[in-house]
């Protein structure tokens, strides 16, 4: 009787540790979201970052990212491929927001070096997936020549 499915092949360390690392920032990113829905909503700040109360800047945003990253934060822990996309579009518009509209929204460097770790981070763990991929399909490969 054959099996209903097909077995996978085990996962190597870096697969294991890449899914590890993708569902920490996933975590991260949830943290981030509550931090925004928690602005807009008047729980932290002493109700002084509700939306009905901030700037317009601040307004497009807090509501952008409070939307951004929850979503986010689900495609990283299911490691699907928009994931990643949509963490670098919001860590993107956070790294534009402190460093080149500093005068509006204020400086914070922590997030921007922690953004840039991260994406150095996941290029690193790409690029050694990438080469375990490559050396797999060249072990399939076979030369016939003596």
């Amino acid at each position: 009787m054959n099996p209903d499915s097909q077995t996978l092949p085990p996962r190597t360390l870096t697969q294991f540790l890449f899914i590890i690392f993708l569902r920490l920032i996933a975590l991260s990113c949830f943290w981030f979201a509550l931090q925004y829905w928690a602005l807009l909503t008047g729980y932290s700040l002493n109700g002084r970052g509700r939306f009905d109360i901030l700037l317009l800047p601040w307004r497009v945003a807090a509501t952008g990212l409070a939307i951004a990253f929850p979503v986010a934060a689900l495609g990283l822990w299911l490691t699907v491929s928009w994931g990643p996309v949509i963490w670098a579009s919001a860590a993107g518009a956070q790294i534009l927001m402190y460093t080149v509209w500093s005068d509006i929204f204020g400086q914070n460097p922590v997030i921007v070096i922690l953004h840039g770790l991260v994406a150095l981070v996941y290029t690193a763990f790409r690029v050694l997936l990438w080469r375990h991929k490559r050396a797999e399909r060249l072990k399939l490969v076979g030369v016939d020549l003596p």
